[in-house]
C-alpha cells in the first residue's frame, strides 16, 4: 500500500478515535470520577492516538513534525506501559486538553499543502 493511502486511512482512524475520546469527555468530569469505564476507555484510545501519531511521524517526520504528534506517541508509551501509574488528574487533562489539540493539528494536516 501507498504511503498516501496509508496516510489517509490513519487519518480518518484518527479522526475517529479523536471524535470518540470528545464524545466522552462531553460527559463531563463527574461521570469520568463516578463511572469507572470511562478512565478505561480513555486509556484505550490514548492508546490507538498515539500508535497513530507514531505511525504518522515516522512515514512523514515534516508533515507531523509539530511536537504534540511526538507526545502523543510517548504519552501511548506511559500509559501503555506504566497504567499503574497513571495519574486520574493528568488523564483527564489529556483528554479534555491535549487530545483537542491534536484534533486541531490533525485538521490543518489533512488540509492540502500550497
Amino acid at each position: 500500500m501507498k504511503d498516501d493511502a496509508r496516510i489517509a486511512r490513519w487519518l480518518h482512524e484518527l479522526d475517529a478515535s479523536l471524535e470518540q475520546a470528545s464524545v466522552l469527555a462531553a460527559r463531563g468530569r463527574h461521570a469520568y470520577d463516578t463511572d469507572p469505564a470511562l478512565p478505561l476507555a480513555f486509556e484505550a484510545l490514548i492508546n490507538r492516538i498515539g500508535d497513530l501519531a507514531k505511525r504518522l511521524t515516522t512515514v512523514d517526520t515534516q508533515r507531523f513534525g509539530h511536537p504534540a504528534w511526538r507526545a502523543a506517541a510517548r504519552t501511548r508509551d506511559f500509559v501503555v506501559h506504566h497504567y499503574d501509574r497513571i495519574d486520574s488528574d493528568l488523564l483527564w487533562q489529556t483528554v479534555t486538553v491535549s487530545l483537542p489539540e491534536l484534533h486541531a493539528l490533525l485538521a490543518e494536516a489533512r488540509r492540502p499543502s500550497p
